[in-house]
């Protein structure tokens, strides 16, 4: 029970599972979105693009959710967008 809640409060559910083509993310940022959010990505620019607030994208990093989209360099949390996108939108 507690891995299905846990998949509620990320907002994912296995039957909503949405995949995303490199086609896709690239038409997605084309333009004004490529200014605003760069290839990598700053902890403000995450949460902006995900709709969640500064404190969640760290919550998720603590939690191990982003271990495949992020990357700690010293202080600093930087979080690749492609992936990031795709762990927004699928399992």
């Amino acid at each position: 029970m507690l891995a299905r809640s846990r998949a509620f409060i990320v907002g994912r559910h296995p039957k909503n599972n949405v995949r995303l083509t490199d086609a896709e993310i690239d038409r997605a940022f084309r333009g004004r979105w490529d200014d605003e959010y760069p290839p990598v990505l700053t902890v403000p620019q995450a949460a902006a693009l995900a709709g969640v607030s500064i404190k969640s994208i760290y919550d998720w990093s603590h939690r191990g959710l982003l271990l495949h989209c992020a990357r700690r360099k010293g202080k600093r949390l930087r979080i690749f967008r492609d992936r990031f996108v795709r762990f927004l939108f699928e399992d």
